[in-house]
């Protein structure tokens, strides 16, 4: 067998020289926006990035307010409900905006609820 070359390539930061999220092969690197947040009592953010706030509207009704604008609402998004409180708890996006997106948390019956561990994930919308 040939001999076979790897290369390790360290950097604290990555950026592409037009603003924005670098890419390789035109595919960005990284989520556009994340958020990792509590959704019970008085909602709060546990940590994230490129997500400004969350809205609370009621039960099991969320907004996820963004940095900056998206430049349109063509992205994906992943969501994740991990409360142990509710088996089979779901946590699904409703509303796609360039400013936010709106997510619903339900429990196995697909009744609404309060989520104690709350994840959104962004990929795409920007320019």
């Amino acid at each position: 067998m040939g001999d076979y070359l790897m290369s390790l390539i360290k950097a604290n930061n990555i950026t592409n020289v037009t603003g924005g999220i670098p890419t390789v092969k035109s595919q960005q690197l990284i989520p556009t926006a994340w958020v990792n947040f509590n959704g019970t009592g008085t909602v709060a953010i546990r940590d994230s990035e490129g997500v400004s706030s969350i809205t609370d509207n009621g039960t099991g009704d969320y907004i996820g307010n963004f940095a900056v604008a998206m430049a349109n609402t063509n992205y994906c998004v992943t969501s994740a409900n991990t409360n142990s409180e509710s088996n089979n708890a779901t946590l699904m996006p409703v509303t796609y905006a360039t400013s936010s997106i709106r997510v619903s948390s339900r429990n196995g019956s697909g009744s609404s609820m309060d989520g104690s561990v709350l994840n959104v994930t962004v990929m795409g919308g920007q320019a």
